[in-house]
C-alpha cells in the first residue's frame, strides 16, 4: 500500500468513528444539558431591600449554583401578583404580609428566604398632642390600606390596645399621606421615608413610633410558585445561597454594592446608601433566626399575625395553612 493510499484509508477510518461518536451522541447532549443553569424569572419592585439579587448577578453567585434568574422589575401589585399566581414569574421578592393574601386567594406558592426588614425606614407620625398610641383615639389619620403600611399599624394597634373602629382613617397613599400631614390636613400618618425626617417640616411633627420599635414586622421575602419548587428543588437552594453570599459581599464592600444596587435601581448611589439604612438585611444568620419554628417572632408567627389580621378585616375568608405556605428547609439546607 503506497503512502498516499494508507493516509486516505485513514482518513476515511477517522471520518467513519466521527460519524460512529456523532450517532451515539445523544448522551453526551442530555448529559451538557442537565448540566445548564435553572432559568426562571424573578420580579420585585423598586425597593432597595430586593437590590442585593444585582450583586448575586453581577459578582456571579447566581453562576456559581447553576442558576440563571431573569430579574423583572414590576411595580404595580396587582401586575405582579397576578404574573405569579399564572405562572409568567416563578419568584417574586415581596412583603410578607401581602403575600400571606395572595396565597389565600389561590396563588400557590412557597416561602423559602427573608431579604430583609424595616428596621426604622417605616412608621406612623403625628401632632405635637399626640404624645402616644393611644392618643390616637379621635385623629385623623391618613393610611393606605392596600399597602404594608396597613399590616404595620394593626401591628401597633395591637400591641396597645387600640381599636382602629375610634379613629378616622383617611385612605390614600403614603406619599399623599405625608405631603397631607405636613400641609395641616391630617393629625397621623402611616408613612415611610422621606416623609419620617419631613414631618419635623410641620411645626410640632414628629415620629410617634417608627417599625424600629416593631422588629420582624415589615419582612421582605422571596417566594416561589409551589409547582416550579417540586421541579426544580436546586433552583430555591441555590437562589437561597446566591443570596446569602450577596449580603455577605455587601457587608463586606458597602461602597462597591450600593454602586451596584443603584445602577440596577437607576437611583443614586447617595440615594440607595440612605435608604439601606432605615433596613436591616438577613443573611445567613438572620434567616437562620427568621426560619424557625421556634422561639418568638419567627417567619411562622408572623405569618400566623398576618393572616389573623387580615381574616379580622375581611380581606381574606379563612387563616392560611402556615405548613403550606413556609418551607423552611432550604435556608437550613444553604446554611450548612
Amino acid at each position: 500500500m503506497s503512502k498516499k493510499t494508507f493516509i486516505s484509508t485513514a482518513l476515511l477510518l477517522v471520518m467513519a468513528m466521527l460519524m460512529l461518536v456523532g450517532c451515539g451522541g445523544g448522551d453526551t447532549e442530555t448529559e451538557t444539558t442537565g448540566n445548564e443553569p435553572v432559568e426562571f424569572k424573578l420580579a420585585h419592585a423598586t425597593w432597595v431591600g430586593y437590590a442585593p439579587l444585582y450583586i448575586a448577578q453581577e459578582k456571579g453567585f447566581f453562576e456559581s449554583y447553576n442558576i440563571k434568574p431573569e430579574l423583572l422589575v414590576i411595580e404595580d401589585e396587582s401586575q405582579y401578583a397576578g404574573a405569579l399566581a399564572s405562572g409568567q414569574i416563578q419568584a417574586l421578592g415581596n412583603v410578607l404580609d401581602r403575600e400571606v393574601i395572595h396565597y389565600a386567594k389561590g396563588t400557590p406558592e412557597t416561602f423559602v428566604f427573608a431579604m430583609d426588614e424595616s428596621s426604622g425606614g417605616d412608621g406612623i407620625i403625628a401632632t405635637e398632642e399626640i404624645a402616644s398610641v393611644e392618643d390616637l383615639e379621635g385623629a385623623t389619620i391618613g393610611l393606605d390600606k392596600s399597602s404594608t403600611a396597613y399590616f404595620f399599624f394593626l401591628t401597633v394597634l395591637e400591641k396597645y390596645g387600640v381599636s382602629e373602629e375610634d379613629m378616622n382613617i383617611q385612605e390614600m397613599t403614603a406619599s399623599d399621606a405625608g405631603a397631607a400631614f405636613v400641609a395641616g390636613k391630617l393629625d397621623a400618618a402611616v408613612v415611610w421615608e422621606p416623609w419620617l425626617t419631613n414631618a419635623s417640616q410641620r411645626e410640632g411633627g414628629h415620629v410617634l413610633v417608627s417599625s424600629e420599635d416593631f422588629p420582624r414586622t415589615i419582612v421582605d421575602v422571596i417566594t416561589m410558585r409551589s409547582d416550579f419548587i417540586q421541579e426544580y428543588p436546586e433552583a430555591a437552594e441555590g437562589l437561597t445561597k446566591a443570596w446569602f453570599d450577596a449580603i455577605d459581599y455587601y457587608r463586606e464592600n458597602p461602597e462597591e454594592g450600593n454602586e451596584i444596587m443603584a445602577k440596577a435601581l437607576e437611583l443614586e448611589q447617595e440615594d440607595v446608601a440612605e435608604m439601606a439604612k432605615g433596613v436591616t438585611f438577613f443573611g445567613k444568620e438572620g434567616n437562620l433566626d427568621f426560619f424557625t419554628k421556634e422561639g418568638e417572632d419567627n417567619v411562622l408567627k408572623v405569618t400566623e399575625r398576618a393572616s389573623k389580621f387580615w381574616q379580622q378585616k375581611g380581606i381574606i375568608d379563612s387563616e392560611v395553612d402556615i405548613d403550606k405556605l413556609i418551607d423552611t428547609s432550604y435556608v437550613k439546607e444553604a446554611a450548612e
